[in-house]
């Protein structure tokens, strides 16, 4: 989103402050590097959980054991199932295994993002564009929706997350130059963004859902000078709904095993985006509207003014960069795969293919068509 590894002009003037600047945290200087540390923090977790489970058991005898409160012994004895579940994710995580329960993107979280973009529409019709007020919905105890730029093809607002520093985003526009399926197939497909996103060092699928169709990315990029260069371990799915004109991806941050922390990087474990396509006509005609919520902490030290400043002026130029790369794909004929075939193929509840489980490698030779 920013260029690699180079001072951004305006960046360091805009983040002055009286005094010296601390520097950045070395990623090694977090207390997670070191393998010996993660296994201490690993055990100490498991114990923790255990000396948890044991205060539970004190405060029921204090309250009169497993027969009053919150439905008595039956809410004890779930209480002991959710913490065997937990416990039972925790020993697969010390042996090396991923566990999709709870990690995968459900049903759920896809039409809560599809209904956002109905909500948008709505609004953007009653008030006929007036864009200074985004959510009147915030006035019911809802944060509002504040705008930080406003150019002719989208639209960019922010508003606080409770209880922290940090900012969600939200950006409205439209594109008429390519199609939806061009641009949803440059965003999906991670081969080809290693070609057009200079920033990205690393990106790759690690584990697939079976049962949603889920992935696990891995994904490394660039920060700006001097920071260090920051890595996300995310899941992410996709929906094509052709009944409703739409199409919906959602990526939020997980834990993998098999990926655990690099002494090179800083690693982002809060991480949400939400990204929904509305074609003017068809899936293959130019012409969409899309919605893009986004958040997450890239774990710096400047002020919350200033990495405001950097993610709202670097989301513009990320979508910039995959509208430019969709046309470039187009104009040239590169192969980038067709996600909304695969989709097709997988049949409409979006289950993937058994060959699908694991790894670029097992891909179907079915599913490599391209747009």
């Amino acid at each position: 989103m920013l260029q690699p590894r180079r001072p951004v002009a305006g960046l360091l003037a805009r983040c002055a402050r009286p005094g010296p600047a601390a520097p950045e945290p070395a990623p090694a200087a977090r207390g997670r590097a070191a393998a010996p540390a993660r296994r201490r923090g690993l055990l100490a977790l498991l114990c923790s959980r255990s000396r948890g489970g044991a205060g539970e058991a004190e405060r029921a005898r204090r309250t009169g054991g497993g027969g009053g409160g919150r439905g008595g012994g039956w809410w004890w004895l779930l209480r002991g199932r959710l913490a065997f579940a937990a416990t039972g994710r925790l020993m697969a995580t010390l042996a090396g295994v991923f566990v999709w329960d709870g990690q995968r993107i459900e049903e759920e979280e896809l039409q809560r993002s599809a209904q956002e973009m109905k909500h948008m529409e709505n609004i953007s019709s009653l008030f006929q564009g007036d864009s200074q007020r985004l959510d009147p919905r915030a006035e019911q105890g809802e944060q509002p929706w504040e705008m930080i730029m406003d150019k002719k093809h989208f639209k960019l607002w922010r508003r606080p997350i409770e209880g922290t520093h940090l900012y969600q985003y939200r950006v409205f526009g439209s594109y008429t130059d390519v199609t939806p399926r061009q641009f949803f197939n440059v965003q999906l497909d991670t081969e080809y963004r290693k070609k057009w996103d200079s920033l990205v060092i690393k990106l790759d699928v690690i584990e697939r859902d079976l049962a949603t169709g889920s992935e696990v990315i891995h994904w490394v990029t660039h920060f700006p000078y001097p920071m260090y260069s920051r890595d996300y371990v995310y899941v992410r799915r996709y929906s094509v709904d052709q009944e409703n004109n739409l199409m919906v991806l959602v990526s939020r941050a997980v834990e993998h095993p098999s990926v655990p922390e690099d002494p090179e990087y800083v690693r982002v474990r809060t991480y949400e985006s939400q990204m929904v396509i509305r074609p003017h006509k068809t899936f293959d005609e130019n012409g969409f509207d899309y919605l893009l919520t986004y958040s997450d902490n890239p774990q710096t030290v400047f002020p919350r003014y200033c990495l405001s400043w950097m993610v709202s002026s670097g989301m513009p130029d990320f979508l910039e960069k995959l509208h430019t790369a969709a046309l470039k794909a187009k104009k040239l004929e590169l192969e980038v795969r067709d996600y909304l075939s695969a989709k097709g193929l997988e049949g409409s509840e979006g289950k993937a293919p058994a060959a699908e489980h694991k790894g670029e490698g097992s891909r179907s030779p079915a599913q490599l068509e391209y747009a």
